[in-house]
């Protein structure tokens, strides 16, 4: 399983405009954008930009600010373009707990900022959960009695909110406030 990263994130919103560094970080610490789902200091931040600008994904040019240092803003690049739309609608997200509740809600987030279809999201995700969930209910045939089956009821009752949850996501409106 691979590392979770905002870089996918950030593509998104470099999508719907260029933007440079403090205008970043504001979207992940305000508690109405992604500030629920991230906690990027901005270090971490710039680390990010840093890399994505390394791989190509995005490029940076100077911006002249009015009794400010001059900024560096950032844009998508065709390559970025491309893993933005790979990660947006994954055919295959991942179940685990933590994917959903970051990258899940981030690929939603970012889908309504761009003014995407969220559906095919929402029932890649649905889908996704529920394998998983059909996994575990096969784990727990077999699972020792103890811990190791007390893990797995754990894992299937968050599964099992999960998909409840999932199933809201489809018909609640989202307001976007832009």
């Amino acid at each position: 399983m691979t590392h979770l990263t905002p870089d996918e994130t950030i593509l998104g919103l470099l999508a719907a405009r260029a933007k440079h560094g403090y205008q970043l970080l504001a979207c992940f610490t305000n508690p109405d954008e992604l500030g629920r789902i991230w906690n990027l200091s901005t270090s971490q931040l710039y680390a990010v930009l840093k890399r994505l600008e390394q791989q190509g994904l995005i490029e940076g040019s100077a911006v002249a600010v009015d009794n400010a240092p001059t900024r560096t803003e950032y844009s998508l690049t065709p390559d970025g373009k491309k893993r933005l739309e790979q990660w947006l609608y994954d055919e295959h997200p991942s179940a685990s707990i933590r994917r959903v509740r970051v990258e899940f809600l981030s690929r939603l987030y970012v889908a309504r900022l761009l003014n995407r279809p969220t559906l095919p999201i929402v029932r890649r995700q649905q889908a996704a959960c529920r394998r998983s969930y059909a996994e575990l209910l096969e784990t727990r045939q077999q699972a020792a009695p103890g811990v190791s089956y007390l893990a797995v009821e754990l894992n299937l009752a968050q599964l099992n909110a999960i998909l409840q949850w999932i199933d809201r996501c489809e018909v609640v409106p989202i307001e976007d406030k832009q």
